[in-house]
């Protein structure tokens, strides 16, 4: 596992379209997620002990990032054949174990996960409703992945200020996973 930490935000960044299956079988693309007031695109995976520690919490303020306008979605970028705990039926599993109430996509080509330049999981991108990124970031603070503070959600506190403002927190601390795993050509 190599430990990496997503970039400072870049707030000229515009989300960029996709079309990918979900672990439902249909195909969701960022129209059909798209919220009134913004988008949350997060790339995870299933093996990642970083996800594992947030997973609760992420589908916990779900509901949450919804009534504030906002659509949520999950990608996951990984080789799913040097990684075999992320394959699409593992995801399957891993989003039925875990009750997700969103959308979890399988970023196949990659194609995805190098247009957003995600490097981590989990890696947030959170978008205001004109489409540009206003956050990136973590949930949480996390010490030996335990929440220091779980009052403290950085994430869902940056999703509201975009709600209310269009621009997300000055402020911001990157997320920290495990290294995207790409494939070799």
């Amino acid at each position: 596992m190599v430990l990496m930490s997503t970039p400072l935000v870049n707030h000229k960044f515009k989300i960029p379209d996709f079309k990918l299956q979900s672990t439902d079988g249909i195909y969701v693309s960022l129209d059909t997620v798209r919220g009134k007031n913004g988008t949350i695109i997060m790339f995870i995976c299933n093996h990642c002990p970083y996800v594992k520690a947030i997973i609760n919490e992420i589908v916990k303020i779900t509901e949450q990032i919804k009534k504030l306008g906002f659509g949520i979605v999950a990608i996951m970028p990984n080789d799913t054949t040097t990684y075999i705990e992320d394959s699409f039926e593992n995801m399957k599993i891993f989003s039925k174990e875990n009750c997700f109430n969103f959308p979890y996509l399988l970023d196949d080509d990659q194609m995805i996960a190098k247009k957003y330049d995600a490097v981590c999981t989990p890696d947030f991108f959170c978008f205001n409703n004109n489409g540009f990124l206003q956050y990136r970031g973590r949930i949480f603070e996390m010490k030996n992945l335990v929440p220091v503070n779980l009052k403290q959600n950085e994430l869902l506190n940056a999703i509201k200020l975009i709600a209310n403002s269009g621009y997300g927190p000055k402020i911001q601390f990157p997320s920290i996973g495990c290294s995207i795993k790409w494939k070799k050509n």
